[in-house]
């Protein structure tokens, strides 16, 4: 399916400290990125894609509208998804991703903000996060052309289509034409090169078929 980008705008990263932050040992393990769609209505949201940063694991949240009667909701349409088989190893770290709303737990329309959870569990890597995000949603579907009825319904071959007012029955034409074209045939099949005498019978002359000058 066709898509479209949708200008947004990604905000700084908020770390969640995990562990004690009394000592030095304690290091943020879960980052969260907001990213917000200014002066674009609600959307259907069709694909995200992002170029990964050592991030292990990621949630994504979605706040959508319901109603204008209704405080708009977050719900979680992503619940750790691995980037990264095994956090402590470099397979993963730096992939292009590419996730659709078909790997959504949820339904993705009408979506106003997005957040991204983003955890790394392992302490070998100073930093995470994810570069190059860009969210789409589906093309505008181009208008339907309406095509004239004799070309949307055509007549099948079986069935010729009623002759114009006047003009003669083609297959009659033809059957007529085949009948001359056999007459024709037999009339110069049967016509001999032997040139025939007026008066000749069998080669002699009946005496009364002559005319005397």
């Amino acid at each position: 399916m066709s898509r479209v980008l949708v200008p947004c705008h990604v905000k700084g990263t908020v770390a969640l400290q995990v562990g004690d932050v009394r000592t030095s040992q304690g290091r943020p393990g879960v980052l969260v990125i907001d990213v917000t769609f200014p002066n674009v209505a609600p959307f259907e949201l069709q694909e995200i894609t992002f170029k990964n940063y050592y991030t292990a694991f990621l949630s994504i949240r979605v706040r959508q509208y319901t109603s204008i009667h209704t405080q708009a909701k977050w719900v979680t349409c992503l619940r750790d998804f691995c980037l990264m088989p095994d956090p402590h190893s470099e397979e993963g770290a730096q992939e292009y991703v590419s996730l659709s709303k078909h790997q959504m737990l949820c339904d993705v329309a009408r979506v106003l903000e997005l957040r991204l959870i983003l955890r790394q569990p392992s302490p070998l890597w100073l930093s995470f996060t994810v570069e190059e995000l860009q969210i789409y949603q589906p093309a505008a579907k181009s208008p339907s052309m309406t095509f004239p009825k004799w070309l949307s319904h055509p007549v099948p071959c079986e069935q010729p289509a009623p002759l114009l007012e006047g003009l003669p029955d083609p297959s009659r034409v033809s059957s007529e034409v085949q009948q001359m074209w056999a007459l024709t045939e037999m009339v110069r099949a049967s016509h001999t090169s032997r040139r025939i005498g007026r008066f000749d019978v069998d080669g002699c002359y009946d005496l009364n078929l002559l005319s005397y000058t």
